[in-house]
């Protein structure tokens, strides 16, 4: 089906009402705590084939963003399926230790812990299961072969249980929003509601559409960056056409192929779930690791990069000493880590500067010289000086950044 409206046709005229429906969207994204950079940004393939585009009552861009911002879904129940394809070269689980914040092998804390278990989410193919019953129930569970992985929120009580090593992670908070942001995304609606705070000037909104997934009718929202040098492609969400819940969402890198992130239902129901859904004990024999930091202390400590595209500037904002070059989805982040000399790549690193080397791409500028790491997605020049410049952005945009810097 043809797009339903242009860049031009939503004109001029509508800018000021576009902002103000941009603004009601704010209230709708949900805040998440985040497993480090990777997690933020982790890739999935589509989850579901569409089966149909439904014939459905024409909507303008800002229509349909401030009927997600509307949306008062409080109930839902349903399966997602994802698959991670960010272009991470295979580390043997290192990334995943480095995401987390732990050193690898150290034996510290418990598996059930949701900050480190959830990373596996950055790459493979998962299914996940989820539940929701208004702002104090909700339930994540990672299903696994020959075992599951639950995160499950009850009030005040965070209680991730891991099956496989009979282990449980137990938090409480202060309050309910506290406990909902110890959840990291993981469903269409988390990441929706991140892109929407990359929606500016910068930006082309449109609607592209309709489609069918998980069995019901939906509107696809396409979001695009208007600069170069970013390396998004674009972003589609599918709306649910009655309740303006996202059901699927996908981004695509500029360079091509496959989707570098695309989480989607495969099947959703709006019905109130049982309440047993939410129940949790402990079982006999399973180890418990009570966490005394809880969400709060955890969420500061993992805010480095809930964001994307635009979030050059948020990420910015979760680090200590950073700050931003440029501005929507081409902005920089960048701080200086105090070390000199940069990365030990190369002969002066030994075996481990070899590997870094072949992780990277050695360059030079005004700024001086440097290493650049690559993923589909977000990339990173650590200069030799010891300064960090990242963001959803090419190479090059990197180096311009940097120089300017300087």
């Amino acid at each position: 089906m043809a797009p339903y409206e242009s860049d031009d046709a939503a004109g001029a005229a509508r800018d000021e009402d576009a902002r103000s429906g941009r603004r009601k969207a704010a209230r709708y994204a949900v805040p998440v705590a985040v497993v480090g950079v990777a997690a933020a940004t982790i890739g999935l393939v589509p989850a579901l084939a569409d089966s149909g585009d439904p014939d459905l009552p024409r909507i303008s861009a800002q229509q349909l963003i401030e009927k997600m911002a509307k949306s008062d879904t409080q109930q839902l129940s349903g399966t997602v399926k994802i698959n991670t394809d960010l272009g991470l070269p295979d580390l043997g689980g290192l990334e995943n230790s480095l995401a987390s914040g732990a050193a690898p092998g150290s034996g510290d804390g418990s598996s059930a812990d949701p900050q480190s278990k959830l990373t596996e989410l950055v790459s493979g193919s998962h299914t996940l299961r989820v539940a929701a019953d208004g702002p104090d129930r909700q339930k994540l569970s990672l299903l696994e072969r020959g075992a599951e992985y639950s995160l499950i929120h009850d009030g005040k009580d965070v209680w991730g249980y891991d099956s496989k090593s009979n282990e449980v992670y137990h938090s409480t908070a202060a309050d309910s929003g506290q406990a909902h942001r110890a959840k990291p995304p993981a469903t269409p609606e988390d990441f929706a509601g991140e892109a929407l705070k990359s929606v500016d000037d910068t930006t082309s909104v449109t609607v592209d559409g309709t489609m069918r997934v998980a069995g019901r009718d939906a509107y696809k929202l396409l979001i695009k960056p208007k600069q170069s040098g970013s390396t998004v492609g674009a972003i589609s969400i599918a709306v649910d056409a009655k309740t303006g819940t996202p059901l699927k969402f996908t981004l695509t890198p500029r360079s091509g192929g496959a989707a570098v992130l695309d989480a989607g239902f495969t099947q959703v129901s709006f019905a109130e779930p049982t309440a047993s859904t939410f129940d949790f004990t402990p079982p006999k024999g399973a180890k418990v690791t009570e966490d005394q930091d809880g969400p709060k202390g955890r969420e500061h400590a993992h805010r480095g990069g809930d964001d994307f595209g635009k979030g050059g500037e948020d990420f910015g904002k979760g680090l200590d000493g950073a700050t931003v070059i440029g501005k929507g989805w081409t902005s920089v982040a960048t701080f200086d880590t105090g070390a000199g000399g940069g990365l030990p790549t190369g002969s002066q690193g030994g075996d481990l500067g070899g590997f870094l080397g072949s992780l990277g791409e050695q360059v030079s500028g005004k700024f001086g010289k440097g290493t650049v790491f690559s993923t589909r997605l977000v990339n990173a020049l650590i200069t030799d000086d010891g300064k960090v410049y990242a963001g959803a952005v090419t190479k090059e945009a990197l180096v311009k950044a940097a120089d300017t810097g300087k």
